[in-house]
């Protein structure tokens, strides 16, 4: 996919936050404000201060959202519920260079919560993806018992798996094992 360092870091956030939620199969992956800490950090989200108990209801709420548009049926279900989360947010394009990256746009407005700032960047980058009409990259596990959430960056659109070593690896070894038996 030809997108930015921006775009990039933006989809794998995303991703991240989505597989966080219940709903992709696992536990609360953000059952308080250390967690909530802790996925700021390592998905390096700038700009963020002080975080609060309202902070983590609506980062949740901003999740189910992203996870809605991943399992949509088909692009335009993706666009309008893209376009509900979209309309919420105050998106203030602007470019910035910070902590070591190159040039880069950030969407969301100085003054926004975390879940604003993570709709914004996030979602925008999603829309890209739509305009692109690469809808189809947004993908579910195919492993029977995985309900985690992807963007599939082959060239050819070929990923099924969220992870090749777990859940593929898994599902590959399973299907020796059946072939063998046959």
């Amino acid at each position: 996919m030809p997108f930015g360092h921006d775009m990039v870091h933006s989809l794998a956030t995303v991703v991240e936050l989505v597989n966080t939620s219940p709903s992709t199969g696992g536990d609360e992956g953000l059952p308080s404000l250390a967690e909530l800490r802790a996925f700021v950090e390592s998905r390096q989200i700038s700009g963020v201060t002080a975080l609060t108990p309202r902070d983590l209801g609506q980062v949740r709420l901003v999740r189910e959202a992203f996870h809605r548009v991943f399992i949509s049926k088909d692009q335009a279900a993706a666009v309008r519920l893209l376009n509900a989360l979209l309309s919420e947010t105050s998106i203030t394009p602007r470019l910035t260079e910070h902590d070591g990256h190159p040039l880069h746009m950030h969407y969301f407005a100085a003054d926004s919560t975390l879940a604003e700032h993570v709709a914004a960047d996030c979602g925008v980058a999603l829309a890209h993806l739509l305009v692109e009409g690469e809808a189809e990259r947004l993908r579910t596990c195919s492993a029977p018992d995985c309900d985690r959430v992807f963007v599939d960056e082959s060239r050819n659109r070929s990923r099924v798996y969220c992870d090749s070593r777990t859940c593929g690896n898994r599902m590959h070894v399973a299907a020796y094992r059946a072939r063998r038996r046959a």
